[in-house]
């Protein structure tokens, strides 16, 4: 059983690590230009330990990675108890209103908790312990993770900014490309709290002031990521999962600090300010490539005298990100209904970069009240920036990725239930739309009773021309090999019109059909980080009924590589080969097995 022991600082959840022998000190010395991310990503692909780094050449700090690269290591940094008691606030929510003494004495332990919301001040603490006298941040360990990234990046920053109007506050965490000795990159992207803040302080022709935490309760990490209503202060959610108010402390900047962090990095984003920006190895797999972003100029830079630098490394799922991503999700899904009433469970695929593909599972009462969810969905939040969502009225385990799609496939009427939405926002980081920010979203229904039996098995003797591969994913769902996009781009609509797959409710064009069939993690993210509903889906026959485009199974999504798509990313042979030879030097005592970097886990 994990422990639900909560940590008050990294350091406290390392010490844990190490009595549990979960944590691996890495005493021969390191870069942090390629080498770190790549031994990271090896120990990550195996199911390995969390890293230390005590030598990072070139640097004065430890390096801290992985640490939250397993379900139990991020169970461990978050315990259980924050998700009971968001399920106990439910509960009462619902059963209790309005309440009475009765109620609100069965909900001591909630009002408890309420009571250790928020922050509290103190004099001092760590964080204020050394103020470097001059700004350098290539003293830090920051890394860089990719061949081609723009340079080295803070992956783990807590960047904490007010409203200049309102002074809510938000904590997000959002990359940053070190320029130089004194100034990053501040990548704000559309539908996040900071860039908002911002956006109000170039209206104003007004410098942001920001601060930058690195390190701190684990809690802090899970808060700033979660996609929280705007305006919901990010530092109550942390307490709540840290179970104690969050101590702050004066500092040199013009906000007050957290007091248990390992850094803080404080100074001002000018208003009118950029610089490009990137490229960098992201979350889906791929680069995310050079634009124009704010920049961070850094006025003071204090810290522990024993501090430790955290970092994170992104790419093909599933890393690191991912299980603070499903974690995430499991606290927060009880309060779905509680925001969206009709909406009874949801999940999103992190194996997609979490943004490209949800499912959910809705009431419908009424005839076609499952589109009105679907609307909700798409309008709340960062829930919004979703490309995909599959939506039916049956429980069904929404995790199981294949019996989910097989249900909807059951029910779906395309000519009725597939919605496509054009010149819409899209994710920053998915490139597939017709520039940045810009794409379109699609939204297929699979309610009431089954309407077709499924095929399971492809028998039919003719393909069509340019078919090098075909095989079933799951039941209605085939997955198809033949020409690249380059040599065919009509591949995908010559091929929904052919006799051969006339059965088969969807059907799947890509350049990897083998790796793409072979597992659902490789299909999630073979398909939605490579298509695009406007452009890339095609049907037998698609015509206009009371302006709504009616499609005629079968489906087929072209899932194949475009030109602008930026690359997939891969380990640089030579820092492969340097990782290779010295696994030993790293790993002396043995026991920490080497994994497939480039493959992840996919298989």
């Amino acid at each position: 059983m994990v422990n639900d022991r909560r940590f008050s600082d990294l350091q406290g959840f390392l010490s844990q690590l190490d009595g549990d022998r979960d944590l691996r000190v890495v005493e021969a010395p390191v870069r942090a230009h390629l080498e770190v991310a790549e031994i990271h990503r090896r120990v990550i692909a195996a199911g390995g330990p969390a890293l230390l780094f005590n030598q990072v050449e070139g640097s004065d700090f430890p390096l801290a990675t992985n640490l939250f690269g397993t379900a139990r290591r991020a169970e461990m940094a978050f315990g259980t108890r924050p998700g009971e008691l968001v399920k106990r606030a439910v509960e009462f929510a619902r059963e209790s209103m309005p309440p009475d003494l009765g109620s609100l004495w069965g909900a001591r332990d909630l009002l408890a908790a309420g009571l250790r919301l928020g922050t509290r001040t103190v004099r001092s603490g760590p964080v204020c312990e050394v103020q470097e006298g001059e700004v350098d941040l290539s003293r830090l360990p920051v890394i860089t993770s990719w061949p081609e990234d723009g340079g080295p990046f803070f992956t783990l920053p807590l960047v904490y900014t007010e409203d200049p109007e309102t002074d809510v506050h938000n904590l997000g965490i959002y990359r940053m490309q070190v320029h130089d000795g004194r100034t990053t990159g501040m990548h704000w992207q559309i539908g996040k709290g900071g860039g908002f803040h911002h956006a109000v302080a170039r209206s104003r022709r007004e410098d942001l002031p920001v601060t930058v935490f690195l390190g701190g309760p684990p809690a802090l990490i899970l808060a700033a990521i979660a996609p929280l209503p705007e305006n919901v202060p990010e530092l109550v959610l942390a307490s709540l999962l840290a179970g104690a108010r969050l101590r702050k402390c004066d500092g040199p900047g013009e906000h007050p600090l957290l007091a248990d962090a390992e850094f803080a990095l404080t100074g001002r984003v000018p208003a009118l300010e950029t610089r490009p920006e990137g490229p960098f190895g992201d979350h889906y797999g791929y680069y995310s490539l050079r634009h124009e972003y704010p920049v961070f100029r850094v006025e003071s830079v204090i810290h522990r005298r024993n501090a430790i630098y955290p970092a994170t490394v992104v790419g093909k799922p599933r890393q690191e990100d991912f299980f603070i991503g499903d974690l995430l999700q499991d606290l927060l899904s009880p309060l779905f209904p509680m925001v969206m009433p009709a909406v009874e469970s949801l999940w999103s695929y992190g194996e997609t970069g979490y943004h490209s593909l949800a499912a959910a599972v809705v009431r419908q009462r009424y005839r076609r009240e499952a589109m009105a969810s679907a609307f909700r969905i798409l309008g709340e939040g960062q829930l919004s920036l979703t490309k995909f969502l599959l939506v039916t009225d049956t429980a069904i385990d929404l995790r199981d990725f294949p019996r989910t799609l097989e249900h909807v496939l059951e029910r779906t009427r395309p000519e009725t239930d597939l919605y496509v939405f054009s010149n819409l926002s899209m994710d920053t980081l998915d490139y597939t739309g017709p520039e940045v920010n810009l794409g379109s979203k699609g939204v297929l229904l699979g309610v009431g009773d089954a309407v077709r039996t499924l095929p399971r098995e492809f028998s039919v003797g003719e393909v069509p021309r340019g078919v090098t591969a075909v095989m079933p994913f799951c039941p209605g769902c085939l997955v198809v090999g033949g020409p690249s996009w380059k040599e065919e781009p009509e591949f995908a609509s010559r091929l929904a019109s052919h006799a051969s797959v006339a059965d088969w409710p969807l059907v799947v064009v890509t350049d990897e059909p083998q790796r793409a069939a072979a597992s659902p993690i490789n299909f999630l993210w073979t398909t939605f980080t490579r298509f695009e509903p406007a452009a890339d889906i095609h049907a037998a026959k698609t015509r206009v009924t009371r302006h709504h485009l009616s499609y005629s199974a079968p489906i087929v999504i072209d899932a194949r590589m475009k030109p602008p798509y930026p690359d997939e990313l891969f380990c640089d042979p030579d820092t492969a080969a340097l990782v290779t030879r010295r696994w030993n030097e790293y790993f002396p005592d043995g026991g920490v097995e080497m994994g497939d970097s480039d493959r992840a886990h996919l298989d």
